[in-house]
C-alpha cells in the first residue's frame, strides 16, 4: 500500500491503495465516481478516457499511483445538471449519443482537442477522436456536436 493524493473534480483527495491499483477502479470503487467508463480493460475503446492535468489520458492503462500529485477531471466534474459544459450541450443537441457508455471518453477527447484547437476541421474532429469506439451510433452527430461545441465556446 502506498499514500496518495489527487485533486479529482476540484476536490482533493489522500488514500492508501495497493500499488497495483487501476488509476479507472480508484476512481470509480475508491471515489464512487461510475462516469468513468471500463470497456476493453485495454486502452482500445476510450470509454474510461479522462483529463489527467488538462490532457487525455486512459484511466484503465495508469495504476492510481501514477497519478499522485495529478489533477483528475472526470465526466462528473465538467459541470452540472443546471449549467452544462458547452461540450455537454452541444451532445445534448445534436443528439450524440444513444446508450451513453462511450459519451464520457468521446467528452474529455472533444474538451482536450477544443481547447488546443478552438475551431477544428471535420478531419482534425475525427482525428481527435479516433482512439473513442462507439457502438451505437455512425459517428456523424458526434463530429457535429464537437462542431456545435466548438461554436459555443468560442462565443462564450
Amino acid at each position: 500500500m502506498t499514500e496518495i493524493t489527487v485533486t479529482v473534480n476540484g476536490t482533493p483527495h489522500t488514500h492508501s491503495v495497493p500499488m497495483r491499483l487501476l488509476l479507472s477502479d480508484f476512481l470509480r470503487q475508491t471515489l464512487r465516481l461510475t462516469g468513468t467508463h471500463v470497456g476493453c480493460g485495454h486502452g482500445v475503446c476510450g470509454a474510461c478516457t479522462i483529463l489527467l492535468d488538462g490532457q487525455t489520458a486512459r484511466a484503465c492503462l495508469l495504476l492510481a499511483v501514477q497519478a499522485d500529485g495529478a489533477a483528475i477531471t472526470t465526466v462528473e466534474g465538467l459541470g452540472t445538471a443546471t449549467a452544462l459544459h458547452p461540450v455537454q450541450q452541444a451532445f445534448h443537441e445534436e443528439h450524440a449519443l444513444q446508450c451513453g457508455f462511450c459519451t464520457p471518453g468521446f467528452l474529455a477527447a472533444a474538451i482536450e482537442l477544443l481547447r488546443e484547437t478552438p475551431d477544428p476541421t471535420d478531419a482534425e474532429i475525427r482525428e481527435a477522436l479516433h482512439g473513442n469506439i462507439c457502438r451505437c451510433t455512425g459517428y456523424v452527430n458526434i463530429v457535429k456536436a464537437v462542431r456545435r461545441a466548438a461554436a459555443l465556446m468560442r462565443a462564450a
